[in-house]
């Protein structure tokens, strides 16, 4: 038989990991893009507040300067709160979605997958995005992780059996 005529069986070869500073200016670009949303979001309602608080101050009525106060650490925790809602929910629903990414990483060329290389669930990369957290207690070390491992994983990705891949 002859040898060149032997079917060779295909095998695909590993995915193109991202690397770390891609990583990272997808996420600047995310970050810049968080914070021009909030700012239109929530900056009014800072502005707002804030402005009840100094009003009722200038009225010189004691009684109401405590309760003003208190109305407006109130509305500061729960703008605090639908902030950390929106910023989770942008990255989780993201990178669950049919783009399988932030828009800073659709900008430079990345997405997320499982460790198949399939799309992540809602909840695969809710987790993914609260194992962040885990990442960033480490002072960073997590984070780090994406330069020196062989997938380029970081903490946050192991946790949650995920791959960073180039397009």
């Amino acid at each position: 038989m002859d040898t060149l005529s032997t079917p060779v069986s295909a095998v695909a070869p590993p995915p193109a990991y991202a690397g770390f500073w891609k990583r990272f200016a997808a996420y600047l670009i995310d970050s810049i893009v968080i914070g021009i949303v909030a700012m239109i979001v929530i900056l009014p309602f800072f502005i707002v507040m804030g402005f009840g608080i100094v009003m009722t101050a200038m009225n010189e009525d004691e009684e109401q300067i405590i309760p003003a106060v208190i109305s407006a650490v109130i509305g500061y925790l729960m703008i605090g709160l639908l902030a950390a809602a929106g910023q989770w929910l942008y990255f989780a629903l993201m990178e669950s979605s049919k783009h399988q990414g932030t828009l800073g990483k659709m900008a430079l060329g990345i997405k997320v997958t499982d460790l198949a290389g399939n799309r992540l669930s809602f909840g695969r990369a809710t987790g993914r995005y609260f194992a962040k957290i885990i990442s960033g207690m480490t002072l960073g070390v997590g984070y780090l992780l994406a330069a020196f491992t062989e997938k380029k994983q970081a903490l946050h990705d192991m946790i949650a059996g995920c791959l960073i891949v180039n397009r």
